[in-house]
């Protein structure tokens, strides 16, 4: 089984890149998907972000723009959330890994693969990338996105530059969708992937 991780800077177009691999008869893990779930109403990862942060949950839901609010910008509080969140993220992967066993690829979505030096754990690393013009066109677009909040964002993630340099494989976004799905069949290609499984 080859591993594959797919990351980028926010913007970059990783969740269309997954839906293309996918397509293509590869599982898939989202790590943000995966966070979603974790931190849903009722569950133990909740009731431990309400008692380090508090006011973050109310009435049994978790408030992100706060948390975000509160940990943006923020190292030390960011830690310790990463601290809780982190380890079951990683439990959630090993049961994915498990399910999947058979299949000849894998492909993680994850967006902060560099800053958390988690690319160690993969086979191949795929960046997607795309002018920065573009992506700044695309995160503004999102709702409750702002000037202040993509550039806290950014200064969290490593530049695209360094990205592309430390990847196997880049993939171009800022094109048509047709010229990024060919990128994701001739990578599958490169490894010797059979489409489809």
């Amino acid at each position: 089984m080859i591993r594959i991780a797919l990351t980028g800077s926010i913007g970059m177009g990783k969740s269309t890149v997954a839906r293309m691999f996918a397509a293509r008869g590869i599982p898939v893990f989202d790590a943000d998907a995966e966070v979603r779930v974790l931190q849903a109403d009722g569950s133990p990862l909740l009731e431990r972000i309400a008692a380090l942060f508090p006011g973050t949950v109310e009435h049994g839901s978790l408030n992100r723009d706060r948390l975000a609010a509160m940990v943006l910008g923020r190292p030390d509080r960011l830690r310790l959330l990463e601290s809780i969140v982190h380890p079951a993220v990683q439990d959630a992967r090993r049961r994915f890994m498990d399910e999947h066993s058979a299949a000849p690829a894998l492909l993680f979505d994850i967006p902060l693969l560099f800053e958390t030096g988690g690319e160690k754990d993969f086979d191949k690393v795929v960046v997607v990338s795309a002018p920065a013009e573009v992506q700044r066109a695309r995160v503004l677009q999102r709702p409750g996105m702002s000037e202040a909040k993509l550039a806290a964002i950014l200064t969290r993630q490593m530049p695209d530059d360094e990205k592309r340099r430390r990847a196997d494989f880049v993939i171009d976004t800022g094109c048509d969708l047709s010229t990024t799905e060919g990128q994701v069949g001739d990578i599958l290609a490169c490894l010797g992937i059979d489409e489809g499984g």
